[in-house]
């Protein structure tokens, strides 16, 4: 009966850990580069340093994300149909800042407002199949830190 009870206690452990080493160490998260940093989205809301969140009222927003359809206007651009220029360049590391998309603002977190006109405190451009429109301003506002805008350069 206590061999039970012990793998009765142990076996949700052992699946706990074995979901959250798949959930941190998956590389299929949104993710970008910059100079030595990487920020990367993450489902798991303990773990992110950054917590976003979106509105549809601008009057609540903290930062303005424009949608552009012109690459070249766009502070921050993601393509990402071809090969990466810099494979691995989102690899785990030390400086990785995690980055979560919050459904209601935490303790003072950005708060984005995404909008086909200006003005803006960004632009993006995204075309992607692995990232969508709000994955891609989230990365870009959470990567914005305490830098003054615009970034110099990030990649894929």
């Amino acid at each position: 009966m206590l061999r039970f009870k012990i793998l009765a206690s142990v076996v949700p452990l052992l699946a706990a850990a074995v979901f959250a080493r798949n959930e941190i160490g998956s590389v299929s998260h949104p993710c970008i580069a910059f100079g030595e940093t990487s920020v990367e989205l993450t489902s798991l809301f303990w773990t992110a340093g950054v917590h976003v969140a979106f509105t549809e009222d601008p009057e609540r927003a903290t930062v303005r994300v424009q949608i552009t359809d012109d690459a070249d206007a766009a502070d921050f651009a993601v393509v990402d149909d071809g090969a990466s220029d810099e494979p691995g360049a989102c690899q785990g590391n030390p400086s990785t800042r995690l980055i979560t998309i919050a459904s209601q603002p935490v303790d003072g977190g950005p708060v984005i407002y995404l909008t086909t006109d200006g003005p803006a405190d960004y632009r993006i451009y995204v075309r992607s199949k692995t990232f969508s429109q709000k994955e891609a301003a989230a990365l870009i506002v959470g990567a914005r830190g305490n830098r003054p805008l615009p970034l110099q350069a990030a990649s894929l």
